[in-house]
């Protein structure tokens, strides 16, 4: 499956949560693993608790790790300006796996699953969501 949508770039934060509850209700798994990818390395998939002050202290967070008009060596090569939503990319991660019982994905009460877009311009994205039924009722432990 896959989630398109447009992002405004400058450290977008797009919640995701409710078409990854989609995407795995329309899968009939009811238990198993869902991974959430990214094929990019300016952007990322991670899990935060989606309100103000927590993408704000985030933000900040991620200024202080990887600075936007930091030196980079990225920017020296390809002259994008970008090469901070490389690093924030690497730091962040591209990937994210929950776990599903009962069809639903374990979440904690305010846990959302977001997608962050580091890169320096708006941008069409699409994330990979791959629905996996787990194989554990197959397994026999010795």
């Amino acid at each position: 499956m896959r989630l398109q949508f447009s992002t405004k770039g400058f450290n977008d934060i797009v919640d995701i949560t409710d078409d990854v509850r989609q995407i795995i209700k329309d899968s009939g798994v009811d238990d198993g693993v869902c991974l959430i990818f990214l094929a990019g390395s300016t952007g990322a998939v991670t899990t935060i608790e989606y309100e103000g002050g927590v993408v704000s202290d985030l933000l900040r967070a991620l200024e202080t790790l990887a600075p936007v008009n930091d030196d980079y060596a990225h920017n020296k090569r390809w002259g994008d300006g970008n090469g901070y939503a490389h690093v924030r990319s690497a730091l962040v991660k591209p990937s994210f796996t929950v776990p599903i019982e009962e069809g639903k994905p374990i979440l904690g009460k305010w846990q959302q699953i977001v997608f962050i877009d580091f890169d320096n311009k708006p941008r069409e994205r699409e994330l990979i969501v791959k629905v996996v039924p787990s194989q554990m009722g197959r397994i026999k432990l010795q």
